[in-house]
């Protein structure tokens, strides 16, 4: 059984929209897109290219998969070491609103239950799956106790609203932290195990 592990770019509040670009996700009013970048250094980007190099596949939410299909598949030269994997790897898309077959090759869209979905694609053998960014399907997946590992990159930064990666919903969920390193930019890599799942 392989494990489902969240790879996240996250505020020191918890906050995960638009860590990328300026208008990449203004709902709610949200005026600080972008906030990440300033962040990465050489070894978080290091972590990055492990993570997504390491995976077996990719789990994702429509709105990161409609961004990463409108840019991997024509990435620049400079960007291959991601793309390819990315590209040629399986990547499940989790959606109420898309309709298949998609168009970013290996992509297969999940239909029915979500958490039956997910558990059928941790039975199966191979390399552990990964979720990038997709905050509310890793919500979801949260709350359904699907998720394995939390590795995330927590920067010195907070942006005073916006979409949280964790809900306010009153439930106590410990973590054991299994491995931290602080960057030069003084932002934190982190992995945390869920011991027994977090529903």
């Amino acid at each position: 059984m392989r494990k489902l592990i969240a790879n996240e770019w996250m505020t020191l509040d918890g906050v995960v929209q638009a860590p990328s670009y300026a208008d990449e996700d203004v709902t709610g009013g949200f005026e600080h897109g972008g906030w990440h970048a300033r962040y990465f250094d050489d070894p978080s980007m290091n972590w990055v290219i492990e993570n997504v190099r390491g995976a077996g596949g990719y789990l994702l939410g429509r709105g990161t998969y409609e961004i990463f299909a409108a840019h991997w598949p024509n990435a620049p030269q400079d960007q291959q070491v991601l793309a390819e994997p990315l590209n040629a790897l399986p990547k499940y898309v989790a959606s109420t609103t898309l309709d298949g077959p998609l168009g970013w090759q290996n992509s297969k869209l999940l239909q029915g239950d979500i958490g039956a979905a997910v558990r059928a694609l941790k039975a199966e053998e191979g390399k552990d799956l990964h979720v990038i960014g997709s905050p509310g399907l890793v919500q979801s997946l949260l709350v359904l106790g699907l998720v394995d590992e939390l590795r995330l990159m927590i920067d010195p930064v907070v942006a005073g609203g916006g979409k949280r990666l964790f809900r306010d919903d009153g439930v106590l969920r410990p973590l054991q932290l299994t491995h931290s390193q602080v960057t030069s930019t003084g932002a934190i890599i982190t992995t945390y195990a869920v011991a027994g799942g977090l529903g």
